[in-house]
């Protein structure tokens, strides 16, 4: 995690499912139709950081009989060393191959015997710990996250295996031209090691070792900076005893550093034997911190929201251009950009790439009180299907704190979404338009700049 990404498609795209990191960022908000659920009314959330600098966020709710943690761990792919890429990803397939008196078997054994759905993944800053149970095994569980956060084997003799499912993972994306364009575009939009991808480079892991693994995580796993969401069933001091007790002696260690250069070109082709062809677009907008980041998040779902959203309607639909078009909103901690994907055949890819830059450059021009009432809509929806989600809420709040140093409150989030108007939503746009585009494409030709479409 680390980043908050946005997604407002039709259909999926290589990230994530429609709206899937801004309903769990808000969710429980609505019931559809009426005013605040009574989870909402009752909200409570206890922030507290220990003396070693770890952050403990808890939001219980009563009405559920599970609890879920989100670890989120400074020690994501931007500490990745030169030359390394691809070190937090394999750390992350080596920490549950073993930790504290039990090998990578018993590990598994005994979270899948409290009932723990869980998983590792690593984003661009973090390493993220996640795991859902019953209430009453919660603490159980925090005993078993202790040992893998705390006291992780690393063993030499797993990690070509691990190197091995990281290889594999990357290669599935060189194999899908669809993934991969994504990947890239990240890489050209965001300096590095920004724009980095997080699962590695398949050039940089021959690199690796089992020591230059070890030393990942002893210069990056530390309390500063380190934040634990746990939302669920659970009594706030005892949570928060048993984390002091668990977490409390962890050391503190100086912060890593790391070197930026930048990104780009603004315009670059992969060529790629095939029929089709693949556009990324990039452009500026606002992040998750900014006061206007929802109205930035309505624009683009107006763009991408549906099946009745511009790019779908213009774009595919009307003109039958392409087989796939899709815009997601993706925040780092202090920028952002919106994405852009379409799919398309070799034959039709430059009026492609000339229409959707229409489209996203007209937006400036007019929004519909129509569009925006969708917009809210299709929002509240999907919130409303994942309003007792234990996992959302503490991967939600974690996030937040991340981002903001705070957690916002569900009536809060809740009243910005409902307040925004179609002015709102075209000063946000004129302040920030669709303009200095990055633009990447992979298949048979490289295309020429966009042209003016009538």
């Amino acid at each position: 995690m680390g980043d908050v990404q946005s997604y407002s498609q039709p259909d999926r795209a290589c990230f994530s499912c429609v709206f899937r990191d801004l309903a769990s960022s808000i969710a429980p908000i609505w019931t559809y139709g009426v005013g605040p659920t009574a989870a909402m009314k009752h909200q409570t959330i206890e922030t507290q950081t220990l003396a070693n600098g770890l952050t403990l966020i808890i939001e219980p709710m009563e009405d559920v009989q599970s609890a879920a943690v989100s670890f989120l761990v400074p020690a994501g792919s931007v500490y990745d060393p030169p030359g390394q890429n691809g070190s937090a990803s394999v750390l992350c397939e080596l920490i549950p191959r073993g930790a504290g008196d039990r090998d990578s078997k018993q590990l598994s054994a005994a979270l899948d015997n409290l009932g723990v759905q869980h998983s590792e993944g690593v984003g661009t800053v973090h390493l993220t710990f996640t795991g859902a149970t019953l209430a009453e095994n919660l603490p159980q569980a925090l005993r078993l996250y202790a040992d893998m956060i705390l006291r992780p084997w690393l063993p030499e003799d797993q990690f070509e295996a691990s190197r091995a499912g990281v290889e594999q993972s990357l290669m599935a994306i060189e194999d899908e031209p669809r993934q991969k364009i994504m990947v890239e575009l990240r890489r050209h939009a965001f300096d590095a090691p920004w724009g980095l991808p997080s699962e590695g480079s398949l050039a940089d892991l021959p690199a690796l070792s089992p020591q230059s693994i070890a030393a990942h995580y002893q210069r990056c796993f530390r309390p500063d900076e380190s934040i634990f969401g746990i939302a669920g069933n659970v009594d706030i001091k005892e949570v928060s005893d048993l984390i002091a007790n668990l977490f409390g002696s962890w050391n503190r260690r100086p912060a890593p550093t790391f070197e930026t250069s930048p990104g780009g070109p603004k315009r670059d082709h992969i060529t790629h034997d095939s029929t089709q062809t693949h556009i990324g677009i990039a452009y500026d907008s606002i992040p998750y911190r900014d006061p206007d980041y929802y109205a930035a998040w309505a624009a683009v779902s107006v763009l991408s929201g549906g099946m009745s959203s511009r790019l779908f309607t213009e774009v595919r639909e009307r003109r039958g251009l392409c087989y796939s078009v899709h815009a997601s909103l993706a925040s780092l901690r202090d920028e952002a950009r919106v994405f852009c994907y379409a799919g398309t055949t070799a034959e039709r890819a430059q009026e492609t790439l000339d229409v959707t830059v229409s489209e996203l450059k007209k937006l400036e021009k007019g929004i519909g009180e129509d569009e925006l009432t969708r917009c809210k809509a299709r929002a509240k929806s999907a919130l409303v299907m994942q309003q007792e989600s234990t996992v959302a809420r503490s991967s939600s709040i974690a996030r937040d704190w991340y981002h903001l140093n705070r957690v916002t409150t569900l009536a809060e989030v809740r009243d910005k979404i409902d307040a925004l108007t179609v002015a709102d939503v075209l000063d946000c746009v004129h302040a920030h338009p669709a303009e200095d585009f990055t633009i990447l494409t992979i298949g048979p030709q490289a295309l020429e700049d966009p042209r003016e479409v009538s």
